[in-house]
């Protein structure tokens, strides 16, 4: 039995000012964000800002993918006689997210992956797979969702959606494994946090699947669609800002544990929670790269010449 477009339902003005509140809610909140991670990024270490620098470009990605659904959603749909009805423009309402999920699920487990304690070669090819499964998942499930005769194919919709369960599945295995065994390197604050985040995003990662199923089972109805909107905008919110901003927590202490070990150094103290958690600290000089000292030592004999030398001379 096919089922109706999704994206195609009339709408009442109750139910379109829902669905249009949902989005422009999660893009707002997707540009705090943003102006956050952009803010926040020096306050972790090197060893941990490739998080910080994942989380800066998934934010600009999804603020910018909720603008477009924004428009999508306006100029998709036109009000007559007290219905709202939607045009050959509203089909690109579930594409746009798809398109976003594509790039901000990958970026996702680079995130996570950065604060964890996988290094070297095994770092570098779990993320390779991770990113490779979570954008196939996403590609695998536009696919059925959208392109096979328009995601109104049950069958189409059933095998897709098992071959996007496959790369989800290896997601959740791989992540939990790479958490796993970088709890007990970390102090117990920084793993409860990491712990908290894992949860949070493999628990918003489960909303994707529900929604995408249920066109196997019912006909999508103007309620459902509306209700499609609000659910995809909160889990974007769950997954991509509660997660982020976890994320970030566990990196600063992981920061403090490396500066108060004395195996990094950090210029500014690091606070949590308005809690001190450790003080700034320089590298010492012997430490630094001779290329480096060459160069400060230049800054004297510079202005020795340019006090030697009069103005105008």
């Amino acid at each position: 039995m096919n089922s109706s477009v999704p994206e195609l339902q009339s709408l009442s003005p109750g139910l379109y000012d829902v669905g249009q509140l949902a989005i422009l809610g999660a893009g707002f909140a997707l540009l705090a964000y943003l102006l956050f991670s952009w803010i926040s990024k020096d306050e972790v270490s090197a060893r941990y800002r490739p998080s910080s620098h994942a989380a800066v470009c998934l934010a600009a990605v999804a603020t910018a993918a909720y603008l477009l659904l924004y428009l999508d959603w306006d100029s998709g749909f036109r009000l007559q006689d007290g219905v709202y009805l939607p045009n050959e423009e509203a089909r690109t309402t579930e594409s746009t997210r798809f398109i976003d999920w594509s790039v901000t699920v990958p970026l996702l487990t680079v995130e996570l992956l950065a604060v964890c304690s996988i290094a070297g070669a095994a770092a570098r090819r779990l993320r390779f797979s991770t990113m490779a499964a979570a954008f196939l998942m996403i590609v695998t499930g536009y696919v059925g969702a959208q392109v096979v005769d328009q995601g109104r194919d049950t069958v189409a919709l059933v095998v897709w959606g098992l071959v996007s369960t496959a790369f989800f599945a290896y997601l959740y295995v791989a992540l939990i494994g790479a958490v796993r065994r970088s709890l007990p390197t970390m102090g117990a604050e920084a793993a409860a946090s990491l712990r908290n985040a894992t949860i949070v995003l493999l628990g918003s990662f489960g909303i994707y699947p529900l929604v995408y199923s249920v066109p196997v089972f019912v006909d999508v109805t103007p309620a459902w669609f509306t209700a499609m909107q609000v659910g995809y905008s909160a889990a974007d919110v769950v997954a991509k800002i509660g997660f982020g901003v976890l994320v970030h927590k566990v990196a600063k202490l992981r920061t403090a544990e490396d500066v108060a070990a004395g195996r990094d150094t950090h210029p500014e103290p690091v606070w949590s929670s308005h809690v001190h958690k450790s003080d700034g600290v320089l590298p010492e000089l012997g430490r630094v790269a001779p290329a480096v000292l060459d160069r400060l030592r230049e800054f004297p004999r510079r202005g020795e010449r340019s006090r030697a030398v009069p103005d105008g001379g």
